[in-house]
């Protein structure tokens, strides 16, 4: 292997510990990007990944502190793959299995707070078909398609009343996604450009509701899953260190979701700013096995009220990770820490301040 081939093979790897632990929290309820940087491995390549998260969001009556709410959200964990294999020494096919969208939110039963009892549980995932194809060492475009699926179901309480139950059967869609890339192997540059478009789901309802003709529920809701645009980068700043990051955007604006004979909890998810999500770290290669990586992350404050299924608003992020290599097998392990941004909630009744979450992830890889 060539010294430059060499360099950069150290690096990327020194790099994928910046993506190993799970997301924890991010705008709307995105758990996890799909993953592409497992186009760019040499050879066929075929990966698992596991992520565990324990969150802690909770909050209180701004007119009376002593009622609050206990921690409203659930653990939960994550399990992805992907693999990929080289058609000639230009086109590469992949696929990815990835649980990108989840939301876990239950409001303890006991207490005061007026929505005690409340809870809801979202779902989504994406399967995705990509291929790659190389102008030369420097020049490829990706692209592919998406099969996006989202269910889950909504308890509301009011004073301890239960007035809205529904679950929302589970609907797939098809979107796409496509971007380029440019290389340098030589100094282990990779800059890659990424748009995956919106999807939208008709969500079948069913359950009870005290605004529905004979508390039945009937009909359906139409949810926009959002678009996206993801620029990734890297590069190597000096012998065996690599500085990566990447920039994300989400149109979580469109994501409104209005649920049939809701009557005054309408809606029940929606979000009045799209998100930003930066993130930028270094990787160090400490032997011929072993590299490791340390990131930060941003997600802007916006401020104003939140939805009471989301109490949450921005983040700030650090995770620390590494990853051991032998013969064709590469190990990757890292803790996220995720300080989540402060929120009102409750029309501005309540706030939620002091929240965290932590993330733990695994990803397995194999070349052959």
């Amino acid at each position: 292997m060539r010294d430059e081939d060499k360099m950069k093979k150290i690096l990327i790897t020194a790099a994928a510990v910046a993506a190993t632990a799970t997301t924890a929290q991010a705008g709307g309820f995105e758990r996890s990007t799909t993953p592409l940087g497992f186009m760019f491995e040499r050879g066929n390549y075929a990966e698992l990944s596991f992520g565990a998260v324990r969150p802690k969001v909770s909050g209180a009556l701004i007119a009376n502190s002593a009622v609050t709410t206990g921690n409203v959200t659930e653990n939960y964990s994550t399990v992805g793959l992907a693999f990929k294999t080289d058609l000639s020494d230009k086109i590469s096919l992949g696929l990815t299995i990835d649980p990108t969208f989840g939301a876990d939110v239950s409001y303890p039963a006991d207490g005061l707070y007026p929505i005690r009892g409340s809870n809801a549980k979202l779902r989504g995932d994406t399967l995705a078909i990509v291929g790659r194809y190389k102008f030369n060492d420097a020049l490829s475009v990706h692209g592919g398609v998406r099969s996006v699926g989202i269910g889950g179901n909504v308890s509301l309480f009011n004073g301890g009343t239960n007035f809205y139950n529904a679950t929302f059967a589970n609907d797939r869609d098809i979107g796409y996604l496509i971007g380029g890339a440019y290389e340098r192997p030589d100094i282990a540059l990779r800059v890659a450009l990424t748009y995956a478009s919106e999807t939208s789901h008709t969500l079948e309802a069913s359950g009870f509701s005290a605004f529905a003709a004979g508390g039945v529920i009937t009909g359906s809701t139409v949810v926009k899953l959002p678009q996206s645009l993801t620029l990734d980068f890297q590069s190597g700043v000096a012998a065996d260190t690599l500085v990566f990051g990447s920039i994300r955007w989400m149109d979580w604006s469109e994501t409104r979701l209005e649920a049939p004979d809701a009557g005054t909890a309408n809606p029940l998810v929606s979000y009045s700013h799209d998100t930003i999500t930066y993130n930028i770290g270094v990787g160090r290669k400490f032997s011929d096995a072993f590299s490791g990586a340390i990131s930060i992350g941003y997600e802007k404050h916006h401020g104003g009220n939140v939805g009471n299924l989301g109490p949450t608003d921005g983040q700030k992020s650090i995770q620390i990770g590494g990853t051991y290599t032998h013969q064709n097998m590469k190990v990757t392990a890292g803790v996220r820490y995720v300080d989540v941004g402060n929120a009102t909630a409750l029309s501005g009744n309540s706030s939620f301040t002091g929240n965290k979450a932590v993330g733990v992830g695994m990803k397995v890889g194999f070349t052959f």
